[in-house]
């Protein structure tokens, strides 16, 4: 834990492939304004990458690199300079890469805390380090990541402390969980500074949710209705009928329609349906689950009942969003061509070049 109110704070970025680089501006500018706040160098920072050199982020900018994988695991292996090591990672499921999974086991032998932003959790997770841990995931990340790793206790909060694993979800949630490790080491009076600086309204704590209220993001108020969602949202790799959901909400299956009707336009049954495609949609585009997997994930009885409600909903097989989601994934987004094209146009677009 970073505790010792004394001593300097040393932080190894390791900045993965699509990185978010929201995030990691989020996390370096806590660092920075709490140095001015503090009125001395508190933190310092340097930024790595496996060959040291710069490293391309999801939004196409570049950031430059003050070491390499190799050079840094000697430094770690010769002294325990660093406080912690920091997995910068984006929306992207990075590739599996041996020598940093060493060098992160080498930092848990020597008790150097891991700090995880975006699908850097995927990275700590895979290489074994957040077995039995409380992780906060992205809630596009989190079907995946809970399919992947079910030893680990996986969230859809903004930040988790769990010991000496920190974790966080992206976007600009690294700024809170900084801020939260600032505040462990120099109080919350040098954290309102910093916030002040930032123009910052809050600092949000472990634990509290990612995305909106359910009343903010489907703008509804009636309890009954968002406990029945919020129930449908627990239970989408096993339905429950929408009768033993209605008996939990404390009113009768014609309330529950009506409202559902007046504040959604849709009834019960298709707003589940429409949540469960959703988790489906995540899961083709991000992994490499098969279909048949896929749908039970979701919840569907049969492969051939999911692809037939999948295309009536989205107009395309499960396998054609997942091959347009690829075609996505691999182009040149620098072609004039392709910008401003989803990614099923993207796909369409290569078909008719190629054809």
């Amino acid at each position: 834990m970073l505790t010792t109110q004394t001593a300097q704070r040393s932080f190894s970025f390791y900045l993965l492939p699509g990185f978010s680089l929201q995030a990691f501006s989020c996390a370096v500018e806590v660092l920075r304004l709490a140095n001015e706040a503090i009125g001395k160098n508190a933190y310092s920072w340097q930024v790595i990458s496996e060959d040291g050199q710069p490293v391309m982020s999801s939004c196409r900018m570049t950031v430059g690199i003050d070491s390499t994988l190799r050079d840094e695991r000697e430094r770690t292996q010769k002294s325990n300079s660093t406080s912690a090591a920091v997995i910068c990672g984006g929306s992207a499921i990075p590739r599996p890469n041996r020598q940093l999974d060493a060098w992160l086991r080498e930092c848990r032998m020597r008790r150097i805390p891991l700090v995880c932003i975006g699908s850097g959790t995927v990275v700590v997770a895979r290489a074994g380090l957040a077995d039995g841990r409380r992780c906060a995931v992205h809630w596009e990340q989190l079907p995946l990541f809970c399919e992947q790793f079910p030893g680990i206790e996986s969230t859809q909060t903004a930040f988790e402390h769990d010991g000496d694993l920190h974790t966080c979800s992206g976007g600009d949630a690294p700024f809170d969980m900084f801020l939260n490790l600032v505040e462990r080491d120099h109080g919350s009076v040098i954290v309102n500074r910093v916030c002040e600086k930032a123009i910052a309204y809050r600092m949000r704590s472990a634990g509290e949710r990612q995305r909106l209220p359910l009343h903010s993001r489907v703008k509804l108020n009636h309890k009954a209705v968002m406990k029945v969602i919020g129930l449908m949202e627990a239970s989408l790799d096993d339905p429950m009928p929408v009768d033993d959901l209605v008996a939990l909400s404390g009113i009768s299956r014609r309330q529950i329609e009506r409202l559902f009707d007046r504040e959604l336009g849709r009834s019960p049954n298709r707003y589940y349906m429409e949540l469960r495609l959703e988790r489906a949609q995540l899961l083709l585009v991000s992994t490499n689950l098969p279909v048949v997997e896929v749908a039970v994930a979701c919840g569907f009885i049969s492969p051939s009942h999911f692809s037939k409600v999948y295309r009536e909903a989205y107009g395309c097989a499960p396998h054609q969003t997942r091959l347009a989601a690829r075609a996505c994934g691999q182009a040149d987004l620098m072609d004039p061509a392709l910008l401003g094209l989803n990614c099923t146009e993207v796909s369409q677009h290569r078909l008719s070049m190629t054809a």
